[in-house]
Parts: C-alpha cells; sequence; structure tokens
C-alpha cells in the first residue's frame, strides 16, 4: 500500500505546473488537438505507471518463471480493442475515419522485432515502458532512451535496403475475410492464446496470480488516485485511450516514430542532411522533419506519457527509485537502446505501434512482428541470466 502522507509533493507540484504550461502554449500556439493528444499522453502515463502494466518485465516472468499474470492482461487488451477498433477501421461507421496499422508482411518485421525482444531485455523497457520510467525518474532508462532515439534514426537511413528483399506487402485480414469473420477468427485465436498461458501457468505454479477487479486494501479512490491499480484497470483504460487516440487523431497509438525524428533533428542541427535520405525525403516523414516536433502526434504524446508517468509516481511515493548505475548497466543500456531502435524502426513499430495497433487493426505484420518479439525476448532474458541480471524470481 502507498503511504498517501508521504507523496513526494514537489514533483507532484512541478508536474502539474509543467502539465498546465504546456497545455495552454499547445492550446494558444499549435492546436486544441495536440492539446487533446498531450492530455491523451498525460492519461497513459498515468495508467502505465498505476497499473505497472508493462510487455518487458510480463514476458520475461513469463520465460523465467511461467507467470501469466502481465501477458493475460496483455491478451485481455487486444481483444478488447479488436472489438472496437475492427468496425470501426472497416468503416462501419460512415461518420468516422479510422486508419488501420498496416505494414508489410517482410523479413525486416521479423528481423527487427527479433532485435527489439534482445533490447527489451538488455535495454530494460519496451517502447511504453521505456517512456514511463523516465517519467518515473530512472537515470539509466535516460541512457537507453539516447540510444533507442540513435539506433531508430540509423535504422531509418537503412530501412530502403532491408525492405527490398522478402517482402510481400501489407496484408489486412479485415479487406480479406471481412470485418466480422476476422475479427471473429482473431478473438478465438486470442483465446486459445489465453487458455494455453493459463494452462502452462497453472501447471507450473499450481496457483495462478487472478486478474482482478480490486484493490481490497484501499478504497477505489484511493486506489485510482495513489495507485496500485489491478491490471485488469489497465487493461481497459489503455483501451480506452488507444480507441480515443484512434478516433481523435485517425490512427493507432504508435511511439517510436517520435524516437526516429528526434534522432533526425539532432543531426540536422549538427550539420547532417537527413532530408536527403530515403526515408525523411518521403510524406509525412518529411513533412514532420520540416516542422516542430510540437505539431508530431507521437512526439506531443510521448511528452504527456513521461509527465503523466511522473506524476502518477510522485503520487504513489515511487518517483526516482534507488540505484546503482555501473559502468556494466550503462554499457548494456546503450546496447539495448540501439537494438530497441534499430529494431522498432526495422519492424515498422515497437511493441505499440506495430504489435498492439497491428493486431487490433487487424494487420498481418503484427502476427510476425510477435513470433520474433517472442523469439527476441527469450534471447535476451538468456543473455540476462549469464550477466547475471536475474534469477528466477522476477518482480512485476
Amino acid at each position: 500500500m502507498s503511504d498517501h502522507s508521504n507523496i513526494d509533493k514537489p514533483v507532484v507540484t512541478v508536474v502539474i505546473l509543467a502539465v498546465i504550461c504546456i497545455s495552454f502554449f499547445l492550446f494558444l500556439e499549435v492546436s486544441t488537438r495536440q492539446l487533446i493528444v498531450f492530455l491523451l499522453g498525460s492519461a497513459f502515463g498515468i495508467t502505465l505507471m498505476h497499473s505497472g502494466f508493462g510487455f518487458t518485465g510480463g514476458w520475461r516472468n513469463f520465460i523465467l518463471n511461467k507467470d501469466s499474470q502481465l501477458i493475460r492482461a496483455q491478451i485481455i487488451l487486444f481483444i478488447l480493442c479488436s472489438l472496437v477498433m475492427f468496425p470501426l477501421v472497416a468503416h462501419v461507421f460512415s461518420s468516422t475515419t479510422a486508419a488501420a496499422a498496416l505494414a508489410p508482411v517482410a523479413f525486416s518485421v521479423l528481423f527487427g522485432s527479433f532485435l527489439f525482444g534482445i533490447g527489451m531485455q538488455l535495454g530494460g523497457g519496451c517502447g511504453s515502458g521505456s517512456l514511463y520510467t523516465v517519467g518515473q525518474g530512472q537515470v539509466d532508462m535516460l541512457v537507453t532512451i539516447l540510444f533507442f532515439i540513435i539506433g531508430s534514426f540509423m535504422a531509418s537511413l537503412h530501412l530502403e535496403w532491408w525492405t527490398s528483399f522478402s517482402n510481400f506487402g501489407e496484408f489486412s485480414i479485415i479487406k480479406s475475410l471481412g470485418w466480422k469473420q476476422a475479427l471473429a477468427g482473431q478473438l478465438l485465436v486470442l483465446l486459445v492464446l489465453y487458455a494455453v498461458f493459463y494452462k502452462v501457468d497453472r501447471k507450473h505454479n499450481g496457483a495462478v496470480k487472478k486478474l482482478s477487479l480490486r484493490n481490497d486494501r484501499q478504497s477505489f479512490l484511493a486506489t485510482l488516485i495513489y495507485g496500485r491499480w489491478p491490471l485488469i484497470w489497465g487493461s481497459i483504460a489503455l483501451a480506452i485511450l488507444a480507441l480515443m487516440t484512434l478516433l481523435i487523431t485517425g490512427h493507432t497509438w504508435s511511439i517510436t516514430f517520435a524516437f526516429g525524428l528526434w534522432g533526425a533533428k539532432l543531426w540536422q542541427a549538427l550539420g547532417g542532411t537527413p532530408e536527403l535520405s530515403t526515408y525523411w525525403s518521403s510524406a509525412y516523414p518529411a513533412r514532420a522533419l520540416a516542422s516542430s516536433v510540437l505539431y508530431d502526434v507521437t512526439s506531443v504524446m510521448n511528452f504527456g506519457i513521461i509527465l503523466g508517468a511522473a506524476l502518477a509516481a510522485a503520487l504513489a511515493n515511487k518517483f526516482s527509485p534507488p540505484m546503482q548505475l555501473h559502468a556494466k548497466r550503462i554499457v548494456i543500456a546503450i546496447v539495448g537502446g540501439l537494438l530497441l531502435g534499430y529494431g522498432a524502426r526495422l519492424a515498422f513499430g515497437c511493441n505499440i505501434g506495430a504489435l498492439f495497433a497491428g493486431i487490433s487493426t487487424g494487420s498481418a505484420h503484427a502476427w510476425l512482428w510477435l513470433l520474433g518479439g517472442i523469439i527476441g525476448n527469450i534471447a535476451g532474458v538468456r543473455i540476462r541470466l549469464m550477466l547475471g541480471y536475474d534469477r528466477k524470481i522476477v518482480a512485476g
């Protein structure tokens, strides 16, 4: 239970003031939509932090201990979003504009997600996890994020080569089967996966951790404000926020495009010419590179995630957890960050923009991403074991 009398009041005050100031600026100088996107990002950050909803730790817990709790929460998130997003991207409702997160079924997706999976375990976070742990004040994640940005920009310069072979193009199961048939088939697959993970967990651990709807140790209001939320709250809240993002912006929640953009702008500021590359001279990347990051939806949402997570961490008295930042950890964070960034760009997104968004909107490449990501996470966990980072019991 959080000690509500020991909330980090200075951090809470600074973060609230920062959110207010940025909100005012976005409203007056950019657009109302960017203000809403920023506030959505802040809500994402609060949700991720208060629920502890992470992919990296969840996958590691299952690989090491066959603890399926976080993975089952992720599957519920996929189910909830599929139920509402399939009809939207199929344009059942003519008044809404919603685009599926389509990307090619290509070798680059498989290899990129494999690299990303290793990077998740070495860097200590995924696309969403790296942002909310930075918001929490974890210093080592700043190193991971920096090299995440560098890796993502580097891969954007090489992407044309990687996608030039073994590329079968985009494939939408919604367009191929019809949204109702595609939804029924996907729900069946997700329910089977849920049952398999549950069964493996029960066989290995006996008692399976439940996805409770309530925190019995404190009131609903106290839990809502200070955490820790039951995982199912995280699944529901993330599904609602992802739906709002799709309806407001016209596309799904994504994270890592912003990292490549920040890297390109940094290189440009140092005298480089990323605008001459194939990737940064094409359509949206070219427009984003030529404009302020405050006009980029993904960037503004990422800023919100960091601040929202900082607010939630301060309210839960978990801001800036104590840690020892030694040379070995820095080196591993650098390698992990580079793999995260390079892999995400090759795979057309991270665990959010490719896996979650792709599955939720019926893109076949997301399932290829899942395969590569699983193999990469297994490899990453084995490397962590070799380096002495893990034992058989891993905290959430």
